[in-house]
């Protein structure tokens, strides 16, 4: 029953606030392709699913897992593993692909990193990723409050690795240098698509900022892990997925995820087509010789999907290249 109360509950809040994506209501229904078989997951509904989300929502918490719909969160959740989104469930941009609500955010919770904290040491985290809603509203966009994040997060677990994925903080000058200086273990920014793919996918964006933020975290402190991740199936060509990763070796990134696009509903970006598993590994031996020190690449690829697993991994793979 805690589940179907949950989700009466946001149902409920989702009247009473309007519609999830006020931008899309009068677009046209886009087409739905059928699922293949190699997309099919698991509904959640193990022991551990319930004690983390029991956890979250005693903290008062809110997680990209659920706000984005992602299709990992039964694995993902039984494991205690979880995503945090910091600073509100509310968006102030509309890319075409994302579930996440959009409109204007109310202020942010100064007691919400000392809850993330407790959150994590409650959970057990030996890695956890922080994520947030763009905050175009304030200031910095919200890189302070990141900033606090991480240093609850080494208060209350001092022995957990912390990965941030952040906005791109578009026009928001010295706070990048705000989240670098707090030290994650890692920093991901996905570039989401590729450059043609902006204007109708990722419009708030810009694609040369975001390459160029990710090569900035190296400048500031080349000892933190820099990782950035696409989704395919949106209309992209194979040779700008290979244009991409040349732009993301340039700016030195050490990890890159592909996954597949999945369309939340029918006023989003349509998916153009399932790439076939092969296609992945196909692109995943492509990103590995052009010298990425870590690729995860295949259907059900997310950005924090396994990323504690990752973070070894990558540690490992710096040390063997170090040997050379």
């Amino acid at each position: 029953m805690p589940v179907v109360f949950d989700l009466l509950q946001r149902d409920t809040r989702a009247k009473l606030d309007g519609p999830r994506h006020p931008e899309k209501a009068h677009r046209p229904d886009q087409p739905v392709l059928k699922k293949p078989d190699w997309i099919r997951v698991k509904a959640p509904g193990k022991p551990g699913y319930a004690e983390t989300q029991a956890i979250v929502r005693q903290h008062g918490l809110v997680t990209v897992c659920e706000e984005a719909g992602c299709p990992n969160i039964g694995e993902c959740w039984d494991k205690k593993h979880a995503t945090f989104m910091i600073m509100g469930d509310t968006c102030t941009r509309a890319c075409a692909f994302c579930n996440v609500r959009t409109g204007m955010p109310g202020a942010l919770d100064a007691d919400e990193p000392a809850r993330v904290g407790d959150a994590v040491a409650k959970l057990g985290l030996g890695h956890v990723v922080v994520t947030s809603v763009d905050r175009d509203d304030l200031a910095d966009g919200g890189a302070e409050h990141f900033a606090r994040t991480i240093r609850a997060i080494r208060d209350a677990a001092p022995t957990t690795t912390i990965e941030v994925l952040t906005p791109d903080f578009l026009r928001k000058p010295g706070a990048l240098e705000k989240v670098v200086e707090a030290k994650p273990d890692v920093f991901n920014h996905n570039l989401e698509t590729v450059p043609s793919l902006y204007l109708t996918v990722r419009p708030g964006a810009r694609y040369f900022h975001s390459i160029r933020l990710l090569q900035r975290v190296k400048e500031l402190d080349a000892t933190i892990f820099t990782k950035s991740g696409i989704m395919v199936g949106l209309g992209e060509e194979r040779n700008d997925v290979l244009q991409l990763m040349d732009d993301l070796r340039t700016a030195e990134v050490d990890f890159l995820t592909i996954g597949q696009y999945l369309q939340p509903t029918k006023k989003h970006h349509p998916v153009i087509r399932f790439v076939t598993p092969e296609e992945f590994g196909s692109y995943a031996s492509i990103a590995t010789a052009k010298g990425f020190l870590l690729v995860s690449a295949s259907p059900l690829t997310r950005s924090s999907h396994h990323a504690g697993e990752d973070f070894a991994r990558l540690k490992a793979a710096r040390l063997e290249r170090a040997r050379f």
